[in-house]
């Protein structure tokens, strides 16, 4: 019998402006509008449902500003996380949580915490690469960069890895999550049309290609204000392992993406593409020598 998992992803438009509320008030407006949609993935019988990055709020890095630092909280234990705790032992449905954290003063993280379908906290993902390369994404203005390396979450439906956003721009965590044994990738993000949305549809795909899992990618949608940073597109999609976008949804609203992942899948693909048969471990130390030898001789 088929290993099935059926699986959600949450896209949605933050289109309350800080110049006009509170960031108490957004927070709240924005976790109500999630709560309705995570009611209709439980009616839908979704397993595992992921939420995008940065999920109750706007994407704040379009400006440097401290009052941000206003809604980290802690994992676990924080009021956002302890709510959708709730909510995932209410409905039985596993739930990927990205929030901003707080693990002691000045020291926050961008951060997706994992809960399995009765509640349980398994752990959380800290994003490892933090932008900070053109107007509208100043992230390491709020962000440290993650110390917690790539787990990987035996939720009771499958075993999930994160990733998150610009990380997906980077293929090594993509393969160590592989090898930590993930079935399906999450990577919620905050991305806008322009420079890299061509990436969008190939990276991520490629990754699943090369490391013969599932990815499940979301993006949130519209104009935030008072920004212009450009348009959150959407398009939030899942990939099977042979990096083919099975399910995919709209550029330009809210929306709930359900997709019937056949976990077997991937045992199938593995057994046609040998790429953790036939990868050299042994030869690929230049990665991380090329770099300590550069940061030695700028330290010259």
């Amino acid at each position: 019998m088929a290993r099935m998992v059926r699986c959600g992803l949450i896209q949605a438009h933050c289109e309350w402006s800080p110049t006009k509320f509170t960031l108490a008030q957004i927070k709240e407006k924005m976790i109500a509008k999630h709560e309705k949609l995570i009611a209709a993935a439980a009616k839908r019988k979704v397993q595992i449902l992921g939420l995008q990055e940065l999920f109750y709020g706007p994407y704040f890095c379009a400006e440097q500003e401290q009052k941000w630092y206003g809604l980290t909280e802690p994992v676990p234990g924080g009021p956002t996380t302890t709510r959708m705790q709730k909510l995932a032992k209410k409905y039985g449905m596993a739930m990927i949580v990205p929030v901003y954290e707080v693990e002691m003063a000045g020291v926050y993280y961008n951060t997706a915490a994992v809960f399995d379908a009765d509640g349980k906290y398994l752990g959380k993902y800290r994003k490892h690469h933090i932008p900070h390369c053109h107007p509208g994404f100043w992230e390491k203005f709020y962000f440290t960069p993650g110390n917690a390396g790539y787990p990987v979450f035996e939720t009771r439906f499958g075993r999930v890895g994160v990733y998150i956003c610009y990380d997906r721009h980077f293929p090594e965590g993509a393969r160590i999550l592989g090898l930590n044994g993930a079935e399906i990738v999450f990577n919620p993000s905050a991305t806008v049309a322009g420079l890299s949305e061509y990436l969008w549809e190939l990276e991520q795909p490629a990754h699943a290609a090369a490391n013969g899992y599932f990815v499940a990618a979301s993006n949130r949608v519209g104009t935030e204000k008072p920004w212009q940073i450009g348009e959150f597109y959407g398009k939030s999609y899942f990939c099977n392992p042979r990096g083919q976008i099975i399910a995919q949804a709209s550029r330009n609203k809210d929306e709930l993406l359900v997709a019937d992942l056949n976990l077997d899948e991937i045992q199938q693909v593995r057994e046609v593409w040998q790429f953790y048969r036939d990868r050299r471990p042994e030869t690929y130390g230049e990665i991380t020598r090329t770099q300590a030898a550069g940061s030695a001789a700028a330290a010259d």
